[in-house]
């Protein structure tokens, strides 16, 4: 079996990590030619302030008192520049937002999990292009573009990482920091004859990232005074430092701003998936070549926000965020950035006609050589009999267009030329996708045939192994013989059309995982001819019946991954499954505790979701109540009689409660601290790592008894739990234990229902006591109602603490008894242990309904395999990349998380197995017991 688990955990990280090869992989080409418009630039140099983390309609909304939030800014696209709103794409980070910026091409999907560090690929952007680029800022978003940069003419001025802490007084004082350091850099330049003459060059820009808003988004939510007063600092350092660069040139009307975000926030402070609040930042755009604003009568969109922001009469202009690129670029007149994807806005410009459609030009033929590029590459890699091209830009409609459009110029027939550029990006990009996307299909069909192939083969390993429905065949050595090398043929031809095709070596792992696992199936031939049989015998209205609920329960599971109260209405039915069964006739009291959990336990998916306004008090009475639940349980545990127990071991009890109290006390300081900004006092911090470390410890040293382990485990999880919490979710794990518990022991009662064994007293029930292998029953096919009681658990554990199926569900506030300063992968570590923590209850609960139903651990486990394998086939062709943000953004989630916890299942059960069978000794004091 380890090595069917090997192999299962193997064949699931193929799974997992596929989506990202076919769907979401790295756009970019190399080997382009640069292109520039031939025509004087209008501006010589280019003021680009980013506001990290701000949303559109924070700056643009008006006060309650209907006065603008930030004054300067508004001022501006009244009566100088122009405005609208830029579109992020997914995911909505620092880092992808400022490179569809600064390089006008959209990060893959897969830069999530790259991070926040320096670029892992080379590209090509405004600033690499410019004479000379300055940067102020963060250390996270500075360097990468320094680092990509040809030569040593970007230069970057970052504050020190720990700055960047969401616990600070005030995180407006790193805007400040950069607004102070752009001053100083401007008197003292005037000192300095060198850097006096490089600032007085043309093709010069000047980058401010301002990361204080996103920073106090984070800690205090965007609708916060502190949120609100960070924008009206932004908005007067922009308007010191616009008239700063003004004076300092002589007010020569040569330089052009744009203040602009990388991505919003959510209502809760988090960002990262395709909400509208996260996606819809803010651009105004003045100065040197810039339109100004054109007063309309109507304008048409779909959303309302013209009127709520009292701007229905200013023309807005909206641009997708790769479109900012090729408009600084034209504006201080540098080459386009070589990886560009993004459409040059014309209705930003305020230049000639010629120019406009000149930068056009540009712009279509840097797309449209990216397009070559990519196209050659493609034809490299495949066999010239199977290659299709793509038919509407084929070499000689290129030349075609390329023509027209230099007549149309030279005509001067502008209007015209620009509209037929605008066709030629399109069908430029359109190819760009095609062949971006051009073995997705074969590669889809390789892993969904894998993924059936596998489920077939678990299914029947269930069947063969530890159910009565085969009599074991013998082995036909001849027919496998043939089989094997029928197989291990197919195997070569495929990794021959490979080779020849010169395919990354991922493609060899998809293409070549069928082989294998569909030769174990067909290895198990005589199994399902056998199988075959014994089912025809079968009651045929029995049969289908069963089917039908699988199916109905698997799609409940499934729709609950859209609509968390699906959830509700499976634990509703679970509440009704005593009286369904008739069990509630033999343990009345057991059936009407089972019902009431099952409806308290409901309530959980209807909350809202977590992070939306903390709630301390209620994790507080979550501790207590833990405490007070304790004591009681403690109390019947000291009264009832157990000989094999010693009562030395009670102590732990103690101190685990101690440490729950220890917590609750820690959530309580910690968060008062954090609100009148004195930050996280270090004690706490020192006291939340301790309880992390040390509460898996005395859990490994209670007593391996049934009742007494679980609840060593409930205490153990519940004091890291309560200090990762910050709403209603710390009363959670309790409702979930409760359950689980109950859970248990209406398993013995259905056990002893359907006469399959007789019930064994659960008081003295020991983990440890190492079951006899002759005592394990074979499958019922009410074990395959209890493999789905556990999945069911498992996704309620994740979507009852009010978790979305979404990157930006988490809240940073949850860590903030341990860390406050920015670190992504610590805080990311400590929500995934968060979200851990139910699951290793529901894991602990279901070894033990193993145990006690004397199953072996693997057959249940299968079951359970088969189930989530199911449900993550149905989200593997749910997947989009298209569509809206929020759309692609929520079907990799899915797909990721359901992978993740079938993985994590794997793990979780030997996790399960060690939490409630280990026991570390402890030198204690002689006392012999008679056994």
């Amino acid at each position: 079996i380890p090595v069917f688990i090997l192999a299962g955990l193997l064949v699931h990280c193929v799974f997992l990590v596929s989506i990202f090869d076919i769907y979401f992989s790295s756009p970019l080409v190399h080997g382009m030619t640069p292109q520039q418009t031939p025509l004087p630039p209008p501006a010589k140099r280019l003021v680009l302030f980013v506001a990290d983390g701000l949303r559109a309609d924070s700056l643009y909304e008006l006060d309650s008192n209907g006065t603008a939030r930030a004054p300067y800014l508004r001022s501006i696209l009244e009566n100088n520049g122009s405005w609208g709103i830029s579109h992020t794409r997914v995911p909505t980070e620092s880092r992808p937002g400022h490179v569809a910026l600064i390089a006008g091409f959209y990060e893959d999907v897969s830069a999530v999990a790259k991070g926040w560090k320096e670029n892992p690929v080379e590209f090509d952007s405004v600033f690499n292009e410019s004479k000379y680029t300055w940067s102020w800022g963060s250390p996270d978003i500075l360097p990468m573009f320094a680092k990509g940069a040809t030569g040593d003419h970007v230069y970057t001025f970052c504050y020190a990482a720990e700055s960047e802490d969401f616990g600070a007084e005030d995180a407006a004082k790193l805007d400040m920091w950069v607004f102070d350091h752009v001053k100083s850099f401007f008197n003292s330049s005037r000192s300095n004859q060198t850097l006096f003459s490089a600032l007085n060059e043309e093709k010069v820009v000047l980058f401010l990232h301002l990361l204080g808003i996103d920073t106090n988004g984070h800690a205090h939510r965007p609708n916060s005074r502190e949120y609100q007063e960070n924008i009206k600092q932004v908005d007067e350092g922009v308007k010191e430092i616009a008239s700063l660069i003004d004076s300092f040139y002589g007010n020569d009307g040569k330089t052009a701003f744009i203040l602009t975000s990388d991505h919003g926030m959510t209502d809760w402070g988090s960002h990262g998936a395709g909400h509208p609040s996260e996606t819809l930042t803010p651009l105004i755009v003045w100065g040197a070549g810039v339109n100004y604003p054109q007063k309309v009568t109507t304008q048409f969109f779909e959303d309302n926000f013209l009127k709520e922001w009292k701007l229905e009469n200013l023309k807005r202009l909206d641009v997708n965020q790769a479109d900012i690129a090729p408009l600084m670029a034209s504006l201080i007149g540098v080459p386009f950035p070589l990886n560009s994807v993004g459409t040059l806005p014309l209705e930003y410009l305020n230049t000639s006609a010629l120019f406009k459609a000149e930068s056009m030009f540009t712009n279509a033929v840097q797309v449209l050589e990216q397009f070559k590029v990519k196209m050659s590459q493609k034809k490299e890699t495949t066999l010239s009999i199977l290659f299709t091209p793509f038919k509407p830009l084929s070499a000689s409609e290129q030349i075609n267009y390329l023509k027209k459009i230099r007549l149309y110029i030279e005509q001067q027939k502008y209007d015209e030329a620009v509209s037929l550029c605008k066709t030629l990006i399109n069908l430029a990009l359109e190819g760009l996708s095609y062949y971006h996307t051009y073995d997705r299909l074969f590669l889809g069909l390789s892993i969904a045939v894998s993924f059936v192939g596998w489920t077939t083969y678990v299914i029947l390993v269930i069947i063969k192994a530890h159910t009565n429905l085969t009599k074991t065949v013998p082995a036909n050595k001849k027919k496998s013989t043939v089989l094997f090398y029928g197989f291990a043929s197919a195997g070569m031809i495929i990794t021959f059309f490979l080779l020849i095709q010169t395919c990354p070596w991922t493609y060899y792992i998809y293409c070549l995982l069928p082989v294998p696992v569909w030769y174990a199936v067909v290895k198990e031939i005589p199994v399902i001819q056998d199988l075959a049989t014994n089912v025809l015998l079968l009651h045929i209205g029995q049969s289908a019946g069963f089917l039908l609920v699988c199916i109905l329960g698997i799609e409940i599971l499934v729709f609950s991954f859209f609509y968390r109260s699906a959830l509700t209405v499976g634990l509703l039915v679970f509440a009704g499954w005593p009286v369904i069964t008739q069990l509630w006739i033999q343990a009345k009291t057991k059936a009407l505790i089972w019902t009431l959990l099952c409806v308290l336990l409901a309530i959980f998916p209807l909350m809202p979701v977590v992070g939306r306004e903390a709630n301390i008090p209620l994790v507080i009475a979550a501790g207590l109540l833990t405490i007070l639940i304790s004591f009681f349980l403690l109390t019947s545990l000291c009264k009832s009689e157990n000989k094999y127990r010693d009562n030395e071991d009670l102590k732990i009890y103690f101190y685990q409660m101690f440490s729950v109290a220890l917590s609750t006390y820690v959530v309580g300081s910690t968060h008062n601290s954090l609100k009148i900004k004195q930050g996280l006092p270090v004690m706490n911090q020192i006291i939340s790592w301790m309880t992390l470390v040390f509460s898996p410890v005395l859990l490994l040293l209670s007593p391996t008894f049934l009742f007494e382990r679980l609840f060593s485990i409930l205490l153990s999880l519940m004091s890291t739990y309560l200090l990762l919490s910050t709403g209603y979710e710390a009363l959670f794990p309790l409702a979930l234990f409760g359950l689980m518990f109950v859970w248990i022991n209406m398993e013995q009662e259905a056990l002893q229902h359907y006469g399959l064994s007789l019930k064994p007293k659960l008081a003295v029930f020991n983990f440890t006591c190492t079951m006899d292998i002759t005592q394990f029953r074979q499958l019922h096919l009410d074990d395959v109602r209890r493999s789905f009681f556990f999945v069911f658990f498992i996704v309620t554990a994740f979507f009852g603490t009010g978790n979305i199926a979404s990157i930006n569900s988490f809240d940073p506030a949850s860590v903030y008894c341990f860390l406050t300063v920015f670190s992504p992968f610590m805080m990311g570590g400590l929500l995934l242990l968060k979200v851990a923590i139910p699951f290793v209850l529901v894991s602990c609960a279901f070894e033990a309904v193993q145990v006690t139903t004397q199953l072996s651990s693997k057959s249940l486990f299968l079951i359970v395999l088969v189930i989530s394998d199911i449900m993550a086939l149905h989200f593997f062709f749910l997947v989009k990349d298209y569509g809206s943000w929020l759309d692609i953004g929520t079907s990799i989630s899915h797909y990721v998380l359901v992978m993740s916890l079938t993985i994590f299942m794997m793990v979780m059960n030997g996790l399960a197995q060690l939490l409630t069978t280990r026991r570390l000794g402890l030198p204690r004091r002689n006392k012999h017991h008679s056994m």
